[in-house]
């Protein structure tokens, strides 16, 4: 659910909640009076008595019954909506389990953590990388891997991708009995503290 489209929407949401609120510290505050400048015709609190509903909008659709229930409802579903969303920016999409072929017609489950574990300490026993991180993403039947790995001064990244996919990745689709693994790798560097030689 992290994509380019949440990110734009979360600055957009951000971004209007400033404005609202620079307005309303603007306005509570008189601070167009006490550090002389004027604000826009268009600001929407202009001194520390203006309300968000003047007396004659709270009144307006009084006549109407339908009006305030609608409002309410439907800041009621937006509120519901933005927290539904916010729990899903939360949400990890980490895969729990992984169905595996146990040749008895059966199948079994196995942990994906567990995958994840074997995957992070033989990326980390492979020549030129200091560390490595492992999670699994994708459904039960066709998992897929997300690696990084911090690469030694001394690795070369084309050596260790080759490596990763003919050794680690080949060795973990043949234990899970996978007919395939596909994984995304990012490669750090790993930077070291200069030490004093004496």
């Amino acid at each position: 659910m992290r994509t380019t489209f949440n990110r734009v929407l979360l600055a957009l949401t951000g971004l209007v909640l400033l404005v609202v609120g620079l307005s309303v510290l603007v306005g509570s505050l008189d601070l167009q009076r006490h550090w002389d400048f004027t604000v826009p015709s268009w600001w929407p609190f202009t001194g520390p008595k203006d309300v968000l509903l003047t007396d004659r909008s709270r009144t307006r659709y009084r006549a109407d019954d339908w009006w305030w229930p609608v409002v309410f409802a439907v800041l009621g579903v937006l509120f519901l909506a933005s927290l539904w969303w916010l729990l899903a920016q939360a949400r990890t999409r980490r895969l729990r389990q992984i169905r595996i072929d146990s040749g008895d017609g059966q199948g079994a489950l196995l942990r994906g953590r567990a995958l994840e574990s074997v995957l992070r300490s033989e990326s980390e026993e492979h020549e030129g990388v200091e560390w490595a991180g492992a999670v699994l993403t994708g459904r039960r039947g066709s998992p897929e891997a997300r690696l990084v790995l911090g690469l030694e001064p001394r690795a070369t990244p084309a050596d260790v991708v080759e490596g990763l996919d003919s050794r680690v990745l080949s060795r973990a689709r043949t234990s899970a009995g996978l007919d395939s693994l596909p994984a995304e790798a990012r490669l750090r560097a790993v930077r070291h503290r200069a030490s004093r030689v004496t």
